[in-house]
């Protein structure tokens, strides 16, 4: 059987403003521990806003978030637009509060956020295939505003940490959420969704490169 082939779908480089790099970084590594062809993605698109993460401010420049991911995937990337969900079995968001600005406004708008439109129309695309969807950290949002039942979707079952803010808001997107920790993953079966707290715990690197692992080998049981 050939290699199953993975899109991982980034969105600049660095957790205020883009996809967080250690999450990153570990779904990059797993990824290749299973033998998976791998792709990664990026809006060619400038990101909301830039945050200088040594002072963790805010600063007025303009980053391109394809360009700014390229750093994570070692120039081997695409921009999302090209992602043909046809040519993959799978498809993976590592997290960051970036993903939270610029694969959607969740950050700023909570339930009532909007997705960018490939990232929807993506989500959708894997789901209506029946090709398994994994997503890191606050990534899981996402699953639950694009196939949430308050969106007409069917809803699906996630995982963002303990609980909290977020938690809230994904029920209210019609999504049921359940409580895990760091090197743990969660599976929804019936939608094919695997997702894992990472950051959204008070946790460590090697903690989430853990977790991550969990998801990835979860994935793997569902190819």
């Amino acid at each position: 059987m050939h290699a199953r082939s993975i899109a991982v779908v980034l969105c600049g480089c660095g957790r205020a403003d883009g996809s967080e790099i250690h999450e990153s970084v570990s779904l990059l590594i797993h990824l290749d521990r299973h033998g998976f062809n791998y792709r990664c993605f990026a809006p060619d698109l400038l990101q909301p806003e830039v945050v200088d993460h040594l002072h963790n401010k805010v600063v007025h420049e303009q980053r391109n978030m394809l360009v700014e991911a390229a750093r994570i995937a070692r120039g081997e990337i695409a921009p999302l637009a090209q992602l043909d969900p046809h040519k993959f079995d799978a498809i993976t968001f590592p997290g960051g509060n970036g993903l939270a600005k610029n694969l959607c406004t969740f950050a700023r708008h909570g339930a009532d956020c909007t997705v960018n439109a490939d990232v929807a129309r993506l989500i959708r695309a894997f789901h209506d295939a029946r090709k398994p969807i994994g997503l890191i950290c606050i990534a899981p949002v996402l699953a639950a505003k694009v196939l949430g039942t308050a969106a007409g979707g069917p809803g699906c079952t996630i995982t963002l940490g303990p609980g909290g803010e977020a938690a809230s808001a994904a029920a209210r997107m019609g999504a049921q959420t359940v409580a895990k920790g760091v090197t743990e993953a969660f599976t929804d079966q019936t939608q094919k969704i695997v997702t894992t707290p990472a950051y959204m715990c008070e946790t460590g690197p090697a903690g989430v490169f853990a977790g991550v692992g969990a998801m990835v080998d979860e994935l793997a049981r569902l190819l």
